[in-house]
């Protein structure tokens, strides 16, 4: 009589598995899997082999802390497989004299998360035996044709799931620079983070249940991730801070990789980490998304909008000197604003809205009563559908709003001009397996000044208006004006209709590149188009801004009289010295000037700015010799003082994923005006293939001057 089969050991071939399901950056020990793909274990019996027919074997997995059969969480299927009985598939592979190498493989559409993998045997002679054969995680997988988050396009996959490092673009319209970042979504323990990250999750911890059986769609993940970047209403990762103290925390500016957000988040009990803006958010955020497996990418707007009622109309307010005021409504133009895309199926939408969706976990306004935004298709955002879920008519807004500039004088508000090409320019990501900036501002929206694109706006319009109660939206939307902030704007009429005499126009141009600690020097130009001699009085200022587009109080002001015959052209120069602007200015190094003119004997008036990004001079990164896994490295480190004054307080922090276990922070302390340093650092890379290595020096002074480089490790 034949005894029942009595498992011994189990090896789960961690290393071969995560190879075949391109986890193995992660982990060649711990079994981490995708969905929708097979992967191989092997059980080895203590007493006899394996005998099909005799020996039912039975494999159970579950997930979540009540696993349920009837919510997917739990699931019981056999080797000998009848079809239809369970989603998850078992298949014999091969038989040996103390070993049976089986294959398994999770439905593509099953929860993401850490599963527990048992099995029963039952031999026709012997009792039942139950084993537990270990723990595994299980991912979405972008591989598999028939998981939502399906790329069909390697080089995507490659880009958007596996590069742990990129650029998030910031500066201006007019003056794009890529900031380094280390992703790190293979780095120890992140895996683990981000699953913990959707257990502190406010859904998990009200419906434990009912969440882990959502785990399976990447749209609900997303909007979960979403809010738990942030913590507006949870313990999530990132507190927000838009002002200028930063004393208790870190600058948002500081940061250049996410691993040493998410690590600190984790040893502090799951507190929030202070502080985030904008670009953290979404860094941290594409972290998450692509170690769960969803593609993601970083995308940076400027001048983007954030409507805070709803009407397509952010409306700007200037006194009589140019200066801008702190709106009354809280509606803003972010000099620039970054977001995210994920790529997913949208079943829960009208057939084509999947591909890219934008995900915000920068907490600006809530959704269902959470603060987060997305996922919002880009096409419908393009399309105007903005009343497809979720949250897409805010972040057509981001990208699509009109700007109206009042005159605040005497207790009235005079119009201006109407702007409608302002928002949203120059959409940014990083390109494919390449350095270079992608624009995908034909993404959202079409042409500016464009027939289609007026449409779109209208439409969006109507059904945002269908949406509220009559009378809750002002509906102004004049056909095209003159476009973008710092171009030619016509002394006509204020509300600058199509057929207004263009008269006047004033422009800033920049004389030299506005570097940190010199001179700005710039000029005011002045054009009369008209037969008339024109008379102006020009108000000019300069005033520091936040980035999310709040004023602080102007710093520099000047008056100028310009005289112009008919037809004439003059400058007018304008230098703002360093010590004028320096105690001013905030870690945004934005300033933004102004001019506002008027004719004499007329009421008409012209509005003029311009916004300019202060730049700090590179830290430039060597590698010393050839780089090999396992090899030691020497790397070189080179910055400066830019300022013409001592600094203090310097600290240089180096990181890079696969180069660098941990962050490098060295004391470098006085730095002496203008003074130029090096230090060498010594690291023995532990991952091969192309990485980059990131670099910020911080003082008392500055807190942003970075610098990168890659490097290609070899074997």
């Amino acid at each position: 009589m034949a005894e029942g089969l009595e498992v011994a050991l189990t090896d789960l071939q961690s290393s071969w598995n995560n190879v075949q399901h391109h986890t193995d950056e992660i982990s060649s020990s711990r079994l981490l899997v995708r969905r929708g793909q097979a992967f191989n274990i092997t059980l080895y019996s203590r007493n006899r082999a394996f005998q099909p027919g005799l020996d039912n074997i039975i494999f159970v997995t579950e997930t979540g802390p009540l696993p349920d059969l009837s919510k997917g969480t739990r699931a019981v299927f056999s080797l000998e497989g009848h079809p239809g009985s369970s989603p998850w598939i078992a298949s014999l592979q091969t038989i040996g004299a103390n070993s049976l190498e089986v294959s398994l493989c999770a439905p593509p559409m099953a929860a993401v998360g850490r599963y527990l993998l048992k099995v029963h045997i039952k031999s026709l002679q012997g009792p039942v035996t139950a084993y537990k054969l270990g723990e595994f995680i299980l991912l979405f997988n972008p591989w598999c044709p028939e998981d939502a988050v399906y790329l069909e396009s390697e080089p995507q996959r490659q880009e958007y799931v596996m590069n742990d490092y990129g650029f998030i673009y910031q500066g201006n319209k007019n003056w794009i620079r890529p900031c380094p970042w280390n992703y790190g979504q293979f780095e120890e323990n992140i895996i683990d983070i981000c699953l913990e990250l959707l257990d502190k999750s406010l859904n998990f911890q009200i419906d434990p249940a009912t969440d882990c059986a959502l785990r399976g769609s990447p749209v609900y993940i997303s909007r979960v991730v979403s809010a738990m970047i942030n913590s507006n209403d949870d313990n999530g990762v990132l507190n927000g801070n838009w002002g200028e103290n930063y004393s208790d925390g870190t600058n948002p500016t500081e940061w250049m990789g996410s691993v040493a957000i998410l690590k600190q988040w984790h040893a502090t009990g799951c507190q929030p980490v202070r502080y985030g803006q904008c670009w953290v958010f979404a860094a941290v955020t594409c972290t998450v998304m692509r170690c769960l497996g969803i593609p993601t990418r970083v995308i940076t707007n400027f001048n983007s909008g954030h409507d805070t009622d709803g009407n397509l109309i952010i409306d700007e307010y200037y006194d009589n000197t140019g200066r801008i005021l702190e709106n009354k409504k809280k509606d803003s133009v972010w000099n620039f604003h970054v977001w995210n895309e994920c790529w997913m199926a949208r079943n829960d939408l009208p057939p084509g809205f999947g591909g890219w969706q934008v995900l915000d976990a920068t907490p600006q306004e809530t959704s269902n009563g959470l603060y987060c935004c997305g996922p919002a298709s880009v096409r419908a955002i393009k399309e105007g559908e903005v009343d497809l879920n979720y949250d897409t008519a805010f972040a057509f807004s981001m990208v699509n709003a009109d700007c109206m500039a009042w005159l605040v004088f005497g207790g009235k508000e005079q119009k201006l001009h109407q702007d409608t090409s302002t928002v949203g320019n120059f959409i940014s990501t990083k390109s494919i397996q390449s350095d270079e900036r992608d624009d995908i501002t034909e993404n959202y929206k079409y042409r500016e000044g464009s027939l289609q694109e007026r449409q779109v706006f209208l439409k969006a319009l109507q059904k945002l208006k269908a949406g509220r109660s009559p009378g809750s939206l002002r509906t102004e939307s004049q056909p095209r004006s003159v476009p973008l902030s710092d171009s030619p704007r016509s002394l006509a009429t204020p509300s600058l209709q199509p057929s207004d005499v263009v008269q006047v126009s004033l422009k800033f141009q920049l004389l030299d590149s506005p570097d940190m600690g010199q001179d700005i020097r710039f000029v005011l130009l002045a054009l009369n188009m008209s037969p008339q001699f024109k008379d102006l009085r020009v108000n000019l200022s300069a005033q520091s801004l936040l980035h999310d587009g709040s004023p602080l109080l102007p710093f520099w002001q000047d008056t100028a009289f310009i005289t112009l015959s008919p037809e004439e052209a003059k400058t007018y120069p304008c230098k703002i010295t360093y010590s004028q602007y320096s105690q001013y200015l905030s870690t945004d190094k934005l300033i933004r000037i102004s001019a506002l003119g008027e004719e004499k004997n007329s009421p008409e008036k012209i509005l003029v700015k311009k916004i300019i990004t202060l730049a700090y001079p590179s830290i430039v990164i060597n590698v010393l010799g050839a780089a090999i896994v396992n090899q030691p490295l020497s790397i070189q480190v080179v910055f400066s003082n830019p300022l013409s004054e001592q600094v203090e307080d310097c600290v240089l922090t180096v990181e890079g994923s696969g180069l660098f276990r941990r962050q490098q922070r060295v004391l470098i302390g006085v730095l002496k005006p203008h003074h130029r340093a090096s230090l060498t650092l010594e690291t023995i890379p532990f991952k091969s293939g192309q990485r980059q290595i990131q670099a910020n020096l911080r003082s008392n002074k500055f807190k942003d001057i970075k610098g990168y480089t890659n490097v290609y490790i070899g074997l």
